[in-house]
């Protein structure tokens, strides 16, 4: 399934709330796709607290994303976690089937139904409750041609109205309806957390670089905070 820039603000919050995801076939002009290419390091694998750097703060609050996030999270939504994806020779890898379950946040704070906690690349993680993951969308821009040769994400359509699943739950789902997400230079896919979603190592040693913003539409209760909020 594909949304274009033609597709409507109503068609595209649609499709992203009865399948999950959406994919956008046109996202970013090539000229600002140089510049992230220019900042980020292809030699990397991978890297956290993407919204750390001055140009991808910059995409975060664009009119040229914000224009997709808003009409599904409302015009108040904010980018709370950036992240850099890139799968190459060096660092090839695949992802089971799972839902994105953690959160970043300042300090650790306890609040029923938040738990468990751990640190990553110095920052407080938490898993929180279904509430908070169902105010959040994720869209990951494609700064490569995403193919079938070079690990596409994979995802079940539909499998997000379904909550929080079990690890039992999840490997016995009935994978035949999984969609790989093709995606090209420029494009971008829009998702919800909770989609079970997986992908497969690249297969040619090619650059597959994505950048994956989450964006909420709420505050965190009780005193927690996020950890970063653009």
């Amino acid at each position: 399934m594909a949304i274009t820039s033609r597709n409507s603000s109503e068609e595209l919050a649609c499709a992203i709330e009865r399948d999950g995801f959406a994919i956008l076939s046109s996202c970013l002009d090539e000229s600002l796709v140089i510049r992230l290419l220019g900042t980020l390091d292809d030699t990397r694998c991978g890297r956290r607290n993407l919204l750390r750097e001055p140009l991808v703060r910059e995409l975060a609050q664009s009119e040229e994303i914000r224009r997709v996030i808003a009409p599904v999270l409302g015009p108040n939504c904010f980018a709370i976690k950036g992240i850099l994806f890139n799968k190459t020779q060096k660092s090839n890898w695949k992802v089971p089937w799972h839902q994105d379950l953690t959160i970043t946040v300042k300090n650790r704070v306890e609040v029923e139904g938040f738990g468990p906690w751990s640190i990553k690349g110095g920052v407080v993680n938490v898993q929180p409750r279904t509430d908070v993951l169902d105010r959040i969308l994720a869209i990951r821009i494609h700064l490569d041609a995403n193919d079938q040769q070079n690990g596409p994400l994979r995802v079940i359509p539909g499998s997000h109205l379904h909550g929080r699943l079990t690890s039992e739950q999840i490997a016995n789902w009935d994978k035949s309806g999984a969609v790989a997400c093709l995606v090209p230079r420029g494009g971008a896919l829009l998702m919800r957390p909770l989609i079970v979603h997986a992908s497969s190592a690249c297969q040619l040693p090619k650059s597959r670089r994505v950048i994956h913003l989450e964006y909420s539409s709420g505050d965190l209760p009780s005193g927690l905070r996020w950890h970063t909020t653009v």
